[in-house]
């Protein structure tokens, strides 16, 4: 992804000064723009595509399963404990969880963890405790979600999205540097050439892209770093430490606590408090259908996630699933009685952890309506754009004889002023994301050992002429 633009445009003609003083460094951003694009593009491709079918969510689950969800509204429900029941004895695992749906006509769904470690996702009619059937965990879209996040990969994977993301900024801001001015007036704000089969076009088309998506990409990924593995763990500490996180348990209620096991971890509270859990009082069996009775008592709305913790002494969590930060509500519901042990709510969360969830929501496009969707759905589609403007530009301008080792990559003359460009624009963004930094660090060792063997080569060649 960038804003650049490769050479000085023939309709505004520079100085042979001003070419003089900035030829250097403008080819030294530009080759470190190419490297990035090398690196980052086909990850943030996949990301693209992923995250503009995780707009549509809802559309698509609805469409993928509309027979599993479908039922007939009737006057009264069978009680929680029977659908529990229905999917536990149908799937042979335990469920883990329960999402009460909004409609009266849709079925409610029960995340099972099978015994043999997989986990499946059943659906159950809430009038006669039926189950109609059930897919895959999450279904369709929890793969999406996987795909996005690279976690399919494994675990490590995740680390690679953050150091894409790291890149991804340096995109923007070498593509930045690239399309600035500098004394021509303005830079390149519409696409001028005409014959799509010249470079000029695509030259243009990639400036422009990036100059009007450039932000909403940028945001795509400082918004998507509090997720990443390394980052993000030390952000939420710094939010944590510094009390600008989660609230704090009420005075009657149980400290929170973190979960030992992953079978405890509440779903669906939001980011701010996954993984918190409340110890409560064993004092008898506990039932889904008193938890549902106190969500409901207490007004909370529906859609809601009710996570069943494997540990009878932790307390459930009841979590209404919302699209704007505002309305994030959880209840932690002791089970066996059905005492509401904490109401937590949006505005008591600290300005940190609100700007994470924030930031999750508009990145996620359900903040501020369709117009957040579709500007998002936008970052998407340029991203590609950028991509293909970025390859048909190189394909146009690629050397005769890409065996001999050479790709077409900006050569930079050395200098301080040549550095003193580069630095300026990746070293504090390296130093913002520690993992980029670590990228940059084996890039230039790359790029030394390259320089290196292709000197020797060429003075073996010359010797032997």
């Amino acid at each position: 992804m960038s804003l650049e633009t490769t050479a000085p445009q023939r309709a505004v003609p520079r100085s042979p000064s001003s070419d003089q003083a900035l030829s250097g460094p403008f080819r030294a951003v530009w080759r470190w723009h190419f490297y990035a694009g090398l690196l980052v593009l086909p990850f943030l491709m996949l990301m693209a595509l992923t995250g503009a079918l995780y707009l549509f969510a809802d559309e698509i689950d609805g469409a993928v399963y509309r027979d599993l969800s479908r039922v007939e509204p009737r006057a009264a429900s069978a009680a929680p404990d029977r659908w529990v029941a229905a999917a536990e004895s149908g799937l042979g695992g335990k469920v883990a969880n329960v999402l009460l749906p909004a409609r009266p006509d849709e079925a409610v769904r029960l995340a099972v963890n099978l015994p043999d470690g997989g986990k499946r996702t059943a659906f159950v009619d809430p009038y006669d405790a039926r189950l109609m059937g059930d897919t895959g965990f999450g279904g369709v879209m929890e793969t999406v979600k996987q795909l996005h996040s690279l976690i399919l990969l494994g675990s490590w994977a995740n680390y690679v999205v953050e150091v894409v993301a790291g890149w991804t900024i340096i995109l923007v801001a070498t593509g930045l540097f690239l399309w600035w001015p500098r004394g021509r007036g303005v830079g390149v704000v519409s696409v001028r050439a005409s014959d799509p089969k010249r470079r000029p076009f695509w030259r243009d088309v990639h400036a422009v892209t990036g100059l009007y998506a450039g932000a909403v990409i940028a945001f795509f990924v400082i918004t998507g770093m509090p997720w990443s593995a390394f980052w993000g763990d030390q952000y939420m500490a710094a939010v944590k430490a510094n009390g600008l996180g989660r609230p704090k348990a009420p005075a009657a209620a149980s400290p929170f606590a973190h979960a030992e096991h992953a079978g405890d971890v509440p779903v669906g509270v939001g980011w701010t408090m996954e993984g918190m859990v409340m110890p409560t009082p064993h004092v008898g069996p506990p039932s889904l259908s008193r938890v549902i009775e106190a969500a409901d008592a207490r007004g909370l709305a529906r859609p809601y996630l009710v996570s069943i913790p494997s540990d009878p002494a932790l307390a459930f969590t009841a979590a209404r699933q919302v699209k704007q930060v505002e309305d994030t509500r959880a209840l932690y519901v002791d089970a066996a009685t059905g005492a509401v042990r904490a109401d937590i709510r949006y505005d008591q969360f600290g300005v940190g952890a609100k700007a994470f969830e924030w930031g999750i929501a508009v990145h996620q496009g359900t903040q501020y309506g369709w117009i957040n969707r579709y500007l998002m759905l936008g970052g998407c589609i340029a991203i590609w754009l950028l991509a293909i403007s970025g390859v048909l530009m190189w394909w146009k301008r690629r050397p005769p004889k890409l065996s001999k080792g050479r790709i077409g990559a900006p050569e930079a003359p050395p200098g301080p002023r040549v550095r003193a460009a580069v630095l300026g624009i990746v070293l504090p963004l390296a130093i913002l994301y520690p993992l980029t930094g670590l990228s940059l660090i084996a890039a230039l060792a790359i790029e030394r050992a390259v320089t290196l063997v292709r000197r020797r080569l060429d003075a073996r060649a010359a010797r032997s002429a």
